[in-house]
């Protein structure tokens, strides 16, 4: 695979602007899954994320005058393989109403099967780990979590439902990663919108001004709320800041890459996720990394990075390779840099071209300025 800047150069005047059909923020709020989804359908097919497997049919035990609904826990990754398998189920079942609890890869794989049976469907994070939710777009892998691709929804997600509390429970380092995702979102925006990269609705786009507002807003609660949001979190307690930064990792970050696009900051993620050690870390945690890389990329102003090298340490979130499990080794480098660069699109939409020593060059700079700050830090 060869691409270059000029095959993702934005030819479409038009603008475009892709949302679900409803978000519903609030705690408490899965206790009132069935009176919402009696919308959709009258039988509820749940996959539900295998780690949160009782807990989840523990709290549907307690809602009183429920309909027909079946359950089936996940642990596996968003691949093709699995959203066939459970398609079959669900035909089998023959529910109309599909509902994904749980991370991102749930999620995803929920939007997936969706569109495979053409179902309504409900998405209820038990996390604000990733901006997954919110999205209608889906990351495909391999069955052995490589990342392959990222692929459009057919359908829009008939409702997003986030119960805060549950989120306030879920562990903080899951929050910290939600944090990582949508901190890059502003920043991949601008590159999008630099580089005249379309967006992700549909064929692409050009970013409404209401696209960007969200991205910028996204970026501006992060600043304001992202560390006591933290604190509250690890006390397990649903405060106004958490409320805000759910909100923010949440529907902010999901609508800001699907409208505003994704750069760098992902593109490196991909890269980095053909290293095996890489596995045990989350998405956030490698995009949170990969955006320190996008910044040296970009040449961005010594404040600027200062500022988020800051923000990323107070939140829990890797500034060096050897903090997402990666050697630091040409072999590595190498691994990173040829899979960030034909294996998926997104460094194409920084604006100006790059090659595999540039990549190599920004990831071995970040690395050894996150290395530096943590030395610092230290004395």
């Amino acid at each position: 695979m060869s691409v270059t800047r000029s095959d993702v150069l934005l030819t479409n005047p038009s603008r475009a602007f892709d949302t679900p059909q409803r978000y519903i923020q609030g705690p408490g709020e899965f206790y009132n899954i069935f009176e919402y989804g009696k919308e959709y359908g009258s039988s509820f097919f749940f996959i539900i994320d295998a780690g949160v497997y009782k807990l989840v049919n523990d709290m549907l035990d307690k809602i009183e005058d429920k309909p027909e609904y079946y359950c089936t826990p996940f642990s596996a990754e968003s691949c093709m393989e699995e959203v066939y398998r459970l398609a079959d189920i669900l035909r089998e079942k023959n529910c109309d109403v599909i509902v994904g609890v749980g991370g991102g890869k749930v999620l995803d794989t929920t939007k997936l099967v969706a569109d495979e049976v053409d179902k309504a469907r409900i998405i209820l994070p038990t996390s604000a780990s990733n901006d997954a939710p919110a999205a209608n777009w889906a990351a495909v892998y391999t069955p052995e979590g490589v990342h392959i691709t990222g692929r459009r929804s057919r359908r829009a997600t008939e409702l997003v439902l986030v119960d805060s509390t549950v989120i306030a429970n879920a562990p903080a380092r899951l929050f910290s990663a939600g944090i990582g995702d949508a901190l890059a979102t502003w920043f991949e925006a601008m590159a999008c919108e630099n580089s005249y990269t379309p967006n992700c609705v549909v064929k692409g786009y050009r970013r409404t001004r209401a696209a960007m507002a969200v991205c910028k807003e996204c970026f501006d609660i992060l600043m304001e709320d992202g560390v006591r949001a933290l604190k509250a979190v690890k006390a397990h307690v649903a405060t106004e800041a958490v409320e805000n930064v759910i909100e923010a990792n949440v529907l902010l970050s999901g609508l800001g890459f699907i409208n505003g696009g994704l750069a760098a900051s992902h593109g490196l993620h991909a890269g980095f996720s053909e290293i095996p050690g890489c596995a045990a870390y989350t998405h956030g945690e490698k995009v949170a990394f990969g955006l320190l890389c996008e910044l040296i990329l970009e040449n961005a102003p010594d404040e600027l990075i200062d500022k988020i090298l800051n923000f990323l340490y107070d939140v829990d979130l890797p500034v060096t390779l050897a903090q997402i499990g990666i050697e630091l080794n040409d072999e590595n480098l190498s691994i990173i840099a040829e899979h960030t660069l034909y294996k998926n699109v997104l460094i194409h939409h920084e604006p100006f071209a790059v090659n595999e020593e540039v990549i190599k060059g920004a990831i071995v700079a970040a690395d050894a300025l996150g290395r530096d700050f943590l030395a610092a830090k230290q004395n």
